[in-house]
């Protein structure tokens, strides 16, 4: 055990107590107001591993040199931040909104509830299986958009609202399981072990769209008084009232980036290429766009590249925890890492060991994914959830003790579906 991995541990660990203490910092900003910039940007869940990360590779710029530090930082791949980002912004832009909008409003239109009802149960339940298609990430940014002015408003309990967002977190991570490329857990284990689309829908595609139905249900149900007086979906965030009506060809091209970026999301080269024609495109038609949410998703993507810094030196003691367990006892142990480390480098981690078997393998997946939604470090497009919806909550921010309990009940939920 080299010097530079306890020192790494360490400071995951205390990214891990910061992450639990972003509202401490918050309320510590409104007591101190002279130094209220410093300690709100400590209150940041976004900036939490971006933060930790500087400090590893500071510190082993300090025990081993700065030629060390920058080969370790230059090692790793950072192809999932960068495609978070640039999904998150695509997939927020107006005119992908707006459809996904008008197709929920449609739906809910049709349905025998009220349609406000009908448009919340959709965004937990449609949009995050959806995600199977759209990847997790993008899923995770229509479903935030929509949901923001119908559930995270005030007048809504704040035990609600972290009630709805732990099922909505859950349903994300197991909704993106009904093909092998949308779940970044399911992604880093689906070609060493030979995984397709076919594979998952049997095995794991059903079982997930029954887990996020009886979630999405269960928690409309407890929201649905609270949700009679509220208008129908708002428009986009940044839309003025009055805005120019969005042609249907250029909600086509957006439609169109957005699948090329998800075509691409393994080759950073195409899918930033794309980007920075989009880019040019939304400026050329500016009319018809709101504001993009390059900074949310700029943060997002810092967290997730922090994550990969720090979660590069963290094998040396999970890997072995990983491979000791028994199938049963491997998916309660993947359901409980995931808490405490990315899901996706968790399944990383056991497609390393040498002759796994393929009971081991489902429980090691079904784990992961089902614990998704614990934590905003659980699941990689949780990030993305926490900046568009945080404002909903008291003082701006989400306290990581009331999203853990919020998911509790969602997690079981499709723990005991994949168990079956």
């Amino acid at each position: 055990m080299h010097t530079i991995e306890v020192v790494a541990a360490a400071l995951f660990a205390l990214a891990l107590v910061h992450t639990f203490s972003t509202k401490y910092f918050e309320r510590l900003a409104h007591r101190h107001p002279r130094h209220a910039g410093l300690l709100h940007l400590l209150g940041e869940v976004e900036v939490v591993f971006g933060f930790w990360a500087a400090v590893l590779v500071l510190a082993m710029a300090a025990i081993g040199g700065g030629a060390q530090a920058i080969a370790y930082a230059e090692s790793r791949q950072y192809a999932e931040p960068l495609f978070v980002f640039v999904i998150m912004v695509v997939a927020a832009s107006r005119p992908v909104v707006d459809f996904i909008q008008a197709l929920v409003a449609a739906i809910a239109g049709a349905a025998p509830v009220r349609t406000v009802v009908a448009q919340v149960w959709l965004c937990l339940a449609l949009v995050p299986l959806i995600g199977s298609l759209i990847t997790e990430p993008a899923a995770m940014t229509l479903a935030a958009l929509m949901l923001g002015a119908l559930v995270f408003r005030p007048g809504i309990p704040e035990r609600l609202k972290y009630g709805a967002l732990g099922v909505l977190f859950v349903n994300i991570s197991v909704g993106g399981t009904l093909t092998s490329f949308a779940a970044p857990p399911v992604l880093m284990v689906a070609s060493t072990w030979n995984w397709d689309s076919a594979f998952m829908l049997a095995h794991f595609g059903w079982r997930a769209v029954i887990a996020v139905l009886i979630n999405a249900t269960v928690m409309t149900l407890v929201l649905r008084r609270h949700l009679l007086d509220l208008p129908a979906a708002a428009a986009p965030v940044g839309v003025e009232a009055g805005a120019a009506r969005v042609p249907g060809i250029v909600i086509l091209i957006h439609l169109a980036f957005l699948a090329g970026v998800v075509a691409f999301a393994h080759h950073p080269v195409i899918f930033l290429g794309l980007f920075l024609l989009f880019l040019g495109f939304t400026q050329a038609y500016a009319r018809y766009q709101a504001p993009l949410i390059l900074k949310e998703a700029l943060l997002v993507g810092f967290f997730l590249a922090g994550l990969v810094v720090l979660g590069g030196l963290q094998q040396w003691w999970l890997q072995p925890i990983v491979s000791s367990l028994q199938p049963t006892a491997l998916f309660f142990g993947a359901l409980g890492l995931t808490a405490i480390t990315d899901n996706a480098a968790l399944t990383y981690l056991g497609s390393l060991i040498a002759g796994i078997s393929d009971p081991a393998k489902y429980m090691l997946v079904a784990g992961a994914v089902a614990g998704g939604g614990l934590t905003v470090i659980a699941n990689a497009p949780n990030p993305a959830g926490i900046a568009l919806l945080r404002r909903g909550f008291n003082d701006e921010s989400i306290g990581a003790g009331g999203l853990l309990l919020g998911a509790a009940l969602p997690t079981a939920v499709a723990a005991v579906m994949f168990l079956v």
